[in-house]
């Protein structure tokens, strides 16, 4: 049995460049929302561009789990 280590090597590269991406996606999410609750304790406001932030970063997130979900459960295929 021969184990091919360089797709070994490649699957490691793109899934620890995928969890990256995300976490930094996921920071900025986190970041808009902080945006957003910041702007309403200052000045009454809100910002909307902070929440708008915040939701497509977290939908990002949210799609990018639901695909590795379809990837890996075979009775979605």
């Amino acid at each position: 049995m021969s184990l091919d280590w360089n797709a070994l090597g490649q699957v490691t590269a793109v899934s620890i460049g995928v969890t990256v991406a995300v976490v930094v996606v996921f920071a900025l999410g986190v970041l808009g929302l902080a945006r957003f609750e910041g702007a309403s304790e200052d000045g009454g406001g809100t910002s909307s561009l902070g929440l708008a932030q915040a939701g497509l970063c977290f939908l990002a997130c949210a799609a990018v789990v639901a695909y590795g979900i379809y990837l890996i459960v075979p009775q979605f295929h």
